[in-house]
């Protein structure tokens, strides 16, 4: 704003904002003209104003009346338009004022009726107002979002130590690192925890209070630094885990930088008896400049990582089958849900049974009712009573013919007897193993196998629940078995969790026919309809996923094609554990052939569109139904942490994306998607950029035969090479197994000896020969 006055502004005031004593102070007197103003002397009476006043503010122009600027005192606008002061005018006669009108007009509209602005140009009028010292304004606005979250946030880190100090720290390292190592980017390691005391792998919610009853020296010994660059916490709030990453991303992001972060790991440093540090260890990404490349324009694949965790903040890596909590989280929830369900049905039937009291009391009390109505209603309502108890009689009761007619109805559906043999083989050599480690742990041991019995002997009885409550109680198993090893056995985290894998390999071995994709679900349905999506997508390229694989490298190819067998032979695993091990195996097959390719390692952005490439390349079978037993049946403790808990987050991501696939995704135009999902055509490959647009078809065609043919005879020799290594191989087995037979031959001669006796006189030694009576003799007899 340009004010000729005789005082500089007091520049000393914060933000810029002006009081009306300030204002008044810097419209005293009249400036004295300058060089530019000769010939045009300033007024010196007081400047008058017309009712309706045109402004220009900063090159925008208003028109507003004289009482809207002085509608409240205490401000800046009051002052200027108060007339003790001058204001210039411009060419046309408006009142200029030099500042950005961008936002002038939203202060207007609060001047004029009291309206606020929406909520993306809040912070801006925040600004304006500050500026024009607008008291009702500000404290308006800052009661708004997201002024008013960005205080509750300040309030938050105000209780976080040395929060500012830790943020300068990691800016600090990000730069010297990129720095030293001449890169665009710089990666660090940062430990956030809320709680400052250890815990163990599997401790509860219930067991928290013995957490805190450990002596002065006890606590001495729990102390621990982990060995990261920063390491936040802990502090005494509300707020979680999460809450604190989203404002270390948010404050990094308002300084200009591009930031990464995900969850590698837990602190495992071990302490003091069964308690281990367990803090979360996060890997920052600060990236200083971006590339500036055809490919970087291409929108890729992207997900935060810290979506891939439970979105209650707990640290846990989340799940779309359990709404994106953990296992832990999702168990709570389900339960609060379950008793307020609960809660809502004992309510809703206490208020129709008053009802009908009440219907029954108004109907028994209304005059004029004639002992026959009467006689009809009562009768009416024992029929109806007596219909009501005999459907529930029915409802709990066995019925012969519906049993009869189920087991009509699954025996089609029987497995073949070679199946069978096979399952009962597994079994059984299963539980071998089962009672045979079990056999270690002693009293332990057998206390484990009896309670095994006991739930396969419940859930036999509750194959006609819900797969649902089936998985709630196969939940609660793991978890009490869990509770009672640490607690009463005294059992190591680390045996805990071999006994436990051992526990669900037993169990799911049995359990496995039963609760796979069973009939009362969807699974099915799911996996056909994945299928036939996966099937209409076979046109996807690497480019257009931006996929980093370069599959013309035959170590690229050879991890690709390990890949989706891994993937594949999923389906083919009973227990949850082996089914997380392929995908564990196929995920680190993707990070060699990225690593490869790249010659640099692979980060999460490069890992996700590659699973997506994979699953759609292999297209795995029963996909939903084994993401869906898995989810239901596998030990918790992997889901939520470790890298089998990530990859396994990673491949229910890149199954939503593919159900959700469309034109913007993959870099398309939505005519293009349209006709390659019809088939009407299919992408062309991208040809060479070193032909000339006047180049011969021929001559392109010739030139990619001789490429293939180039690359068929590499892949000839290659084989060639193997299949003479296998010959020699096999040579020298040959020749080394009958050195070992002719070594086995000499050590052990092989002695031929005669008979000493014939076959007719075997029994020539044998004294007592001489004692049997003589043979008979035929007799003739005459008739």
């Amino acid at each position: 704003m340009v004010v000729v006055t005789g005082r500089e502004p007091d520049s000393r005031r914060p933000d810029g904002a002006m009081s009306s004593s300030d204002a008044e102070d810097d419209f005293l007197e009249p400036a004295t003209p300058t060089a530019t103003q000769a010939g045009h002397a300033l007024p010196l009476l007081p400047q008058e104003f017309p009712e309706v006043v045109p402004l220009n503010i900063g090159g925008a122009h208003f028109t507003t009346r004289l009482s809207t600027l002085r509608r409240y005192e205490d401000t800046m606008l009051a002052a200027m338009f108060s007339g003790r002061h001058y204001i210039p005018t411009d060419a046309e006669g408006r009142y200029f004022i030099d500042r950005d009108g961008a936002h002038f007009g939203d202060v207007l509209n609060f001047l004029r009726s009291g309206d606020l602005p929406p909520r993306e140009r809040v912070r801006a009028v925040y600004k304006e107002a500050q500026y024009y010292a607008i008291g009702p304004l500000l404290e308006q606005l800052e009661n708004m979002q997201p002024l008013k979250g960005e205080k509750v946030r300040q309030a938050f880190l105000g209780l976080m130590p040395y929060y500012k100090d830790h943020l300068e720290r990691i800016v600090e390292i990000a730069r010297l690192r990129a720095v030293q190592r001449k890169a665009r980017f710089a990666k660090l390691k940062v430990c956030v925890f809320k709680e400052e005391m250890p815990i163990t792998p599997y401790e509860c919610p219930l067991l928290s209070s013995l957490r805190f009853e450990r002596s002065e020296s006890d606590g001495q010994l729990f102390e621990h630094h982990c060995e990261v660059d920063v390491s936040f916490g802990p502090w005494e709030a509300v707020a979680d885990v999460y809450d604190l990453l989203h404002c270390l991303v948010t404050d990094l992001s308002a300084q200009g930088l591009t930031v990464d972060h995900q969850c590698i790991g837990v602190c495992d440093k071990h302490l003091i008896n069964h308690y281990y540090c367990k803090r979360p260890i996060y890997e920052f990404k600060i990236t200083w400049w971006k590339k500036m490349s055809l490919k970087s324009e291409r929108r890729g694949i992207h997900v935060d990582q810290s979506e891939l965790l439970c979105k209650k903040g707990c640290g846990y890596y989340g799940n779309p089958a359990w709404q994106g909590f953990c296992s832990k989280c999702w168990r709570e929830e389900y339960h609060k849900a379950r008793q307020k369900q609960i809660q809502e049905d004992w309510e809703l039937a206490e208020r129709l049974q008053r009802e009908e009291e009440e219907a029954f009391a108004s109907s028994q009390s209304s005059q004029g009712a004639q002992s026959l109505t009467f006689s009809k209603f009562e009768e009416k309502k024992t029929n109806e009573k007596t219909r009501k108890v005999t459907t529930v009689k029915k409802f709990f009761s066995a019925s012969s013919r519906v049993g009869s007619k189920k087991a009509e109805i699954q025996e089609p559906k029987a497995p073949s007897p070679s199946i069978n043999r096979q399952t009962s083989i597994e079994t059984d050599r299963v539980s071998k193993e089962f009672i045979e480690f079990l056999k270690t742990f002693h009293k332990t041991g057998q206390e484990i196998y009896k309670q095994t019995k006991l739930f396969l002997e419940a859930m036999h009885y509750k194959r006609d629940f819900s797969i649902e409550e089936q998985s709630e109680c196969t939940q609660d198993f793991y978890q009490n078995v869990a509770e009672r090893m640490q607690t009463r056995g005294k059992v190591p985290p680390e045996r805990v969790e071999k006994i436990m894998d051992q526990i669900e390999k037993y169990i799911m071995t049995r359990l496995y026919k039963y609760v796979f994709c069973p009939e009362t679900t969807d699974d099915e349905k799911k996996d056909l309809a994945i299928q036939k999506r996966i099937r209409a997508l076979h046109w996807v390229t690497p480019q257009m996923l931006c996929v980093p694989v370069n599959e013309e490298i035959p170590e690229v190819s050879d991890m690709v094609v390990k890949a989706i067998t891994d993937i594949i032979e999923m389906d083919s695993k009973r227990v949850p554990r082996d089914k997380l091990a392929c995908i564990t195996k196929c995920s680190k097959h993707i990070f060699n052939a990225i690593k490869i390719t790249k010659n640099e390692p692979a980060s999460a952005d490069d890992f996700l569109p590659t699973l997506i490439y994979i699953v759609l390349k292999g297209n795995p079978p029963r996909l939903q139904s084994n993401i869906q037993y898995i989810t239901r049946f596998c030990n918790p403790s992997r889901l939520m942490t470790g890298e089998d808990g990530y990859y396994f987050t990673n491949l229910c991501c890149a199954v939503a994306f593919i159900e959700k696939l469309d034109a913007q995704s993959l870099n398309l135009s939505q005519e293009d998607f349209d006709r390659y999902m019809s088939g009407q055509t299919s992408p062309r490959k991208q040809e060479s950029e070193n032909w000339s647009p006047d180049a011969c078809l021929g001559v392109k065609q010739m030139y990619k035969n001789l490429d293939l043919l180039s690359q068929l005879n590499e892949r000839q020799e290659r084989i060639m090479n193997e299949a003479k290594k296998l010959e020699k191989d096999l040579i020298d087995w040959t020749d080394g197994i009958a050195k070992e037979v002719q070594d086995i031959v000499e050590k052990y001669p092989l002695e031929i000896r005669p008979p000493n006796q014939s076959l007719a006189s075997i029994d020539s030694e044998n004294v007592e020969n001489d004692k049997l009576p003589p043979p008979l003799q035929p007799q003739v007899y005459a008739g």
